[in-house]
């Protein structure tokens, strides 16, 4: 009789035990930055939070080298997600991307790694820090307009504002659009298909020639 009076209590928890976990698991899936299994790192030659530069395809990022008198045109942070390597980047839309993947969207799959030049401060706590800050730009908009607002990001204002906003250091001086050079007519021509005749030169940016000039980064891997 005993085991009986037992039996219904235990069989009751159980049950919610299971009905709790099923709806924890749908309602509040993985963390895509950090996901749930430790497995060793593939390459070792990146760090967790090491910044990657491309020069990519495009007419707007020409005219951004152009502008910023850079190869560079493009620019994510490299992250360590269950042992293996993605690079977290604003396009459209914000998302993690393979690092593998990453590097052959890059002209002749070229890039140039920087790092922190003292990274000891890149402790596990700050990097999960400015992983789970990095949450709230994951799917949003890529912004063609380099509007220095969090509606929507481009590339080196995300990871500028990563690195700033959870770490507390800044990687570089912010500019104004006007610092730039907007003479060349195809730097002018996307200006005009942008905005018009009302050009935003006093709009607060920052471009991947500013973050990858950073007096306190260092180059760790240059495959240009």
């Amino acid at each position: 009789m005993k085991s009986r009076k037992y039996l219904f209590p235990i069989i009751t928890f159980i049950l919610s035990f299971g009905c709790a976990l099923f709806v924890a698991i749908k309602v509040f899936p993985n963390n895509p930055f950090t996901g749930n299994k430790e497995e060793k790192a593939t390459a070792s030659k990146f760090k967790d939070g090491d910044l990657i530069f491309q020069t990519s395809e495009s007419k707007q990022c020409e005219a951004v080298r152009i502008a910023t008198n850079s190869k560079f045109s493009h620019c994510g942070i490299i992250y360590d997600i269950n042992g293996k390597w993605f690079v977290f980047e604003a396009v459209q839309p914000v998302k993690l991307t393979p690092l593998e993947d990453w590097i052959k969207h890059g002209r002749d799959s070229k890039y140039v790694v920087k790092r922190l030049k003292d990274d000891s401060v890149l402790k596990p706590e700050v990097l999960q820090k400015m992983k789970d800050y990095s949450q709230q730009f994951d799917g949003k908009e890529y912004d063609a307009y380099f509007e220095w607002t969090d509606n929507r990001i481009y590339c080196s204002e995300l990871i500028w504002k990563i690195y700033k906003n959870a770490a507390g250091i800044e990687l570089s001086k912010l500019k104004e659009l006007k610092d730039f050079n907007l003479k060349d007519p195809r730097v002018q021509k996307i200006l005009k298909e942008r905005y018009g005749n009302d050009i935003p030169l006093e709009e607060k940016v920052v471009a991947p020639s500013d973050i990858a000039d950073s007096t306190i980064l260092k180059t760790v891997i240059d495959t240009y």
